[in-house]
């Protein structure tokens, strides 16, 4: 006989785990199927981000931050720091282990919530039931009222780069280096190719990244973008637009890139190659023919603003799903879809997900930018602030970048919030709040913020949106 749920979850990284959490705090009765195997050979809850994404990479990227402020920072503040040196296998098994924490307190969670954990491959059938095929080959099936499926994502392969065991390697792979590449080559000028290829630029990789775009981060706003390519070069990117990549040859433990850009056809020979040139839905073996549930034109799961299927009862978040690829999307359409299921009007505001890059400076931006408003006609006025004028930063020794603030020419109304700096993350979240409440420039310019703190820079942008910066001097309204 079949066990019967409330909510079944397809899924347990940070779409999947949340939304099973949420349901069970709703008084449903709710099970969550997971089959990522971890590094111990186990099945690791908290997917993508947990487990070979996010949280890892960030680890690194703290890490090897570290190393290059005793290097080559220190001295400014009187230290003297004298044969540092990295020891990258430690770094690695650091990363591990704050994976294998966190991994471990969500399988604490579902316990703590009541949440029953299958191990194995879910895979949605017709009548809203839930087929399991454990890691030991049985098959069981559940029966469910409702169905989310949050089964994530995973790394782009491309025809002229096939991944090898050491070489040619994905996201993953970047994370597992045991020494530091000579030189490196990173296929791709997104967020991960751009935090993995400063990970190891600081360790003393000599790295040349290759986008096939003209354009650099063309998501972001364009001032932003152009302060990071200017940083991000200076940081020792070799950051090549235009570079399309055409074929690899794997040969003596070294890989030569072929790529066309401006001037024809390039090759260049590296240690090791990154291929971060974007995501893809996991739908194999996911849906049966008869499941009802219909796919986009692009691959993803076709869903309506709240993560309905076209099947009642059927729902489905995060990255199979269209929308930015970001855990915290993922994370709150499962608390939404959850919330629905047990019968509240829970909504999202897909107008105001943050989105970071983790390099140094960060890069964080919410709402839209200058460009997308002008040109959907929108007068805005605008107002900058640059973190060389700011006590906090200089105090810390971190001026480089700035924060910008959009608004409505005729309401003042915030539309975007836009930085490149020290904490960009924190003060992007910081505008963020202030959107969703429908704040004006003028709101933020009148509330008092704490001295001395990077967060003043946001308070002074607002503040020069109108003409009234007090630390720098203010620019005519544009």
């Amino acid at each position: 006989m079949s066990q019967k749920f409330d909510v079944v979850v397809i899924g347990a990284g940070p779409g999947g785990y949340v939304a099973a959490i949420r349901a069970a705090q709703l008084g449903l009765k709710t099970a969550c199927i997971e089959k990522y195997i971890g590094k111990e050979g186990k099945v690791a809850l908290g997917g993508t981000c947990l487990n070979v994404g996010c949280i890892p990479s960030k680890a690194l990227l703290d890490s090897s931050y570290k190393y290059h402020e005793a290097k080559e920072a220190f001295a400014v503040h009187g230290i003297e720091a004298k044969g540092v040196t990295i020891d990258v296998p430690a770094m690695v098994a650091r990363k591990a282990n704050i994976v294998k924490n966190l991994t471990g307190g969500i399988a604490t969670l579902f316990k703590a919530n009541g949440v029953t954990s299958f191990e194995g491959h879910g895979k949605v059938l017709a009548n809203k039931q839930v087929e399991i095929t454990g890691l030991d080959g049985k098959v069981q099936v559940l029966e469910a009222e409702n169905i989310i499926i949050a089964s994530g994502s995973k790394p782009v392969e491309i025809p002229p780069a096939p991944l090898t065991d050491d070489i040619i390697v994905d996201s993953t792979g970047a994370l597992e280096f045991q020494a530091v590449p000579k030189k490196l080559g990173v296929i791709g000028a997104g967020v991960i190719g751009l935090e993995l290829g400063s990970v190891w630029a600081r360790l003393g990789a000599e790295v040349t990244v290759l986008e096939a775009l003209d354009k650099f981060l063309p998501a972001a706003d364009e001032q932003i973008a152009k302060e990071a390519l200017k940083v991000l070069t200076k940081q020792g990117l070799n950051i090549r637009l235009g570079a399309r990549v055409t074929g690899t040859e794997v040969k003596k433990k070294q890989v030569t890139v072929t790529f066309t850009d401006a001037n024809g056809e390039q090759k260049e020979t590296f240690d090791k190659l990154i291929v971060a040139v974007g995501r893809r839905p996991v739908t194999t073996d996911l849906l049966a023919a008869d499941s009802g549930v219909t796919l986009d034109e692009r691959g993803f799961i076709f869903v309506d603003d709240h993560c309905k299927t076209s099947v009642p009862g059927v729902f489905a978040i995060g990255d199979v799903v269209r929308g930015a690829m970001l855990a915290h999307k993922a994370s709150e359409e499962g608390v939404m879809v959850a919330e629905r299921i047990a019968g509240h009007k829970a909504q999202m505001n897909y107008d105001l997900i943050p989105s970071v890059i983790y390099t140094h400076p960060e890069i964080a931006w919410v709402g839209k930018t200058e460009q997308q408003l002008k040109g959907e006609g929108v007068e805005v006025n605008v107002g900058t602030f640059p973190f060389a004028a700011s006590g906090r930063a200089m105090a810390a020794n971190d001026t480089t970048g700035l924060v910008k603030v959009i608004a409505d020419a005729k309401t003042d109304r915030v539309l975007g919030v836009h930085v490149i700096g020290p904490s960009a993350a924190e003060l992007v979240q910081q505008g963020a709040i202030a959107m969703e409440f429908g704040t004006s420039a003028e709101d933020l310019g009148m509330m008092v913020f704490s001295h001395p703190t990077l967060s003043e820079a946001l308070h002074e942008a607002a503040l020069a949106v109108n003409g009234h910066a007090i630390h720098i001097a203010n620019r005519k309204k544009r």
